[in-house]
């Protein structure tokens, strides 16, 4: 699907985000390290993104989850830290569905009015709000408080002696104990379950491993595990409470939801439940994080407007940059998903995934220039950044439950230093080395280049490798050139994966011309839109468009069709641009 905008989403973690501690202590606690604050996310912060191109901002973690933080005074139960991992927690051990996290308010009592105050500025900023929808499972301990009245919670009326009825919103593991291989502690501070309930990564026994996600409890939607039969009639409670809980945060402003680990959860429930949020809030974007590519066109029929291309574009992309794959198999990438490339949500970063610039994936930001270019302009599909990546923020902290891995812990109390550094106290801006700054504006011209140029932003897709392999003006191992075609302008695109510069020779075969119903010959007037670089471009079948670019780079050339002077031979470039 095109729309008016490709959306360009920044997620960030607000418990990280706005986190200003400058010396953050392993295994800390929100006394000792602190957290980031919904307030602290001002209109300058704000403003600071949108004139980054963002036009969604993905707000992870703002739901109550389970942690270790004390907050009985406010009335909040408080967690028994053996099914907690780490001293925050799990974004996605949810302990009440219609709270919001009380460790990112900094007046507690006020943190639904401080979440509204937040989704305010951000529509004022002209971006959209999306927040997880966690379906699939809760933390061991959910009880709401916050739930309105007449409501349910989940679990009640359950009857506990069943290890699978339609109408229980767990399933229970009748007459065990939950006896995980983690300490549960002794005495009055146990951890103590019975019967056990199934752990949420669908293991369904009392004894999940340190591995499995033993701190959440798997829900039941009305399918028997014992047997995969299905009961959706009537309706299964789950059902109903969850689909309440959509249209509760949707009325509360919130524009779209990203849902954790859709198909761990019956593709019925989403062709029921997605219509009925939009019969009242039409306009709900619903994003899914999905791992197999069989699923993508099933869950786009059920309503879904974007998928999480994860093993299909962002594995080929690194197993470019870091296992000798072909540039040439990203052709099979947008192969793989013809016909719903619009729908792939595309990205080089997330909570779940180790950074680019960590010593476990490249070790340097800037080789990410190519990766990203290719991941933002080969569809009309989003872009997803995460929170520092534009800043080459290497994620290798060792802050307590998340160990040194590559990543950002999303399970402890920490802050991270380049956004430290780049927020400033509220500023954004003025502690930035130059190298960082360099890098953010890089981010910021090809992600505004998206929705700037009609080509990308709704353009068509043409592939040029098939006609370049065996062209020895340029490596198919090591570049990748495309192009995009809008009714006004043509984008030729060439991503290089060497470690060197790369004076290239494009082939474009008269079909591309046919295809785009462009014409051919000489603009005077093509632009590089990264440098601003002007050149005189041959356009043509007929002799081979040519660029140089940077190592780890790319180069976008700008060719407007009114502007093509008919091709002669005596006016062809003298050099390569």
């Amino acid at each position: 699907m095109t729309s008016a905008i490709k959306p360009i989403i920044y997620q960030l973690l607000p418990r990280l985000f706005t986190n200003q501690c400058e010396t953050p202590a392993v295994n800390g606690s929100l006394e000792r390290n602190g957290s980031g604050k919904l307030n602290d996310i001002t209109e300058k912060v704000l403003a600071s993104l949108r004139g980054m191109g963002v036009t969604h901002v993905w707000y992870t973690g703002v739901i109550e989850h389970a942690h270790n933080a004390d907050y009985t005074a406010y009335g909040i139960p408080r967690d028994n830290r053996r099914v907690v991992k780490g001293n925050a927690g799990s974004p996605y051990a949810i302990t009440d569905y219609y709270d919001i996290d009380p460790d990112i308010a900094v007046d507690v009592p006020s943190r639904m009015k401080e979440f509204e105050a937040l989704v305010e500025r951000t529509h004022k900023e002209e971006m959209k709000v999306i927040i997880d929808f966690v379906p699939n499972h809760v933390a061991r301990q959910y009880r709401s408080d916050a739930k309105p009245a007449g409501i349910e919670d989940l679990g009640q009326g359950d009857n506990t002696d069943m290890f699978f009825s339609p109408r229980n919103n767990f399933y229970y593991i009748t007459r065990q104990q939950f006896s995980p291989s983690i300490d549960l502690g002794h005495g009055p501070d146990a951890y103590v379950e019975f019967p056990a309930k199934a752990s949420g990564n669908d293991c369904y026994n009392a004894f999940p491993g340190v591995n499995d996600w033993y701190d959440t409890v798997k829900l039941n939607y009305g399918v028997d595990p014992a047997n995969g039969s299905k009961h959706f009639d009537p309706i299964p409670p789950t059902w109903m409470k969850m689909l309440h809980i959509l249209r509760y945060w949707a009325a509360k402003g919130v524009d779209g939801f990203r849902c954790d680990m859709v198909h761990m959860v019956p593709l019925e429930f989403w062709q029921w439940a997605i219509p009925n949020v939009r019969m009242h809030y039409p306009d709900t974007i619903f994003i899914a994080e999905i791992y197999d590519v069989a699923l993508y066109r099933p869950f786009i029929a059920a309503g879904f407007d974007y998928l999480y291309d994860k093993v299909n574009l962002y594995d080929t992309l690194r197993g470019i940059e870091t296992h000798n794959v072909s540039a040439a198999a990203l052709t099979s990438c947008w192969q793989t998903v013809d016909g719903i490339g619009p729908n792939m949500l595309n990205f080089l970063e997330n909570h779940d995934e180790q950074r680019f610039a960590s010593a476990f994936y490249c070790g340097n930001p800037w080789r990410a220039i190519a990766s990203l270019t290719v991941s933002s302009m080969i569809s009309t599909g989003p872009m997803m950044i995460y929170m520092g990546q534009e800043l080459g923020e290497p994620g290798m902290d060792a802050e307590g439950y998340s160990g040194l891995d590559g990543r950002t812990t999303i399970f402890d109390y920490w802050s991270i230093a380049s956004l430290r550094m780049w927020l400033n106290k509220g500023k954004c801006n003025g502690r930035l080395s130059p190298a960082q700054e360099e890098l953010r504006k890089t981010y910021s011209r090809i992600l505004k280049l998206c929705n700037a140029e009609p080509a990308i932003r709704e353009g068509r897709f043409f592939d040029l490798m098939y006609v370049n392999y065996d062209n020895p003006g340029l490596n198919p191992h090591r570049q990748f050139a495309f192009m995009r075609s809008s009714a006004d302008e043509t984008l030729v695109i060439v991503a290089n994966f060497d470690d060197s510069e790369a004076e290239v020779s494009v082939h474009i075969p008269r079909h591309a011309f046919a295809y785009l119903d462009l014409p051919e010959g000489i603009d005077p007037q093509a632009r590089e839109l990264l440098t601003g670089t002007k050149a005189r471009k041959v356009f043509a079948s007929t002799e081979p468009f040519t660029a140089t670019v940077p190592a780890h780079g790319a180069v976008v050339w700008k060719i407007t069709p009114s502007e093509i002077k008919p091709l002669r031979k005596t006016a062809l470039p003298s050099k390569k641009q």
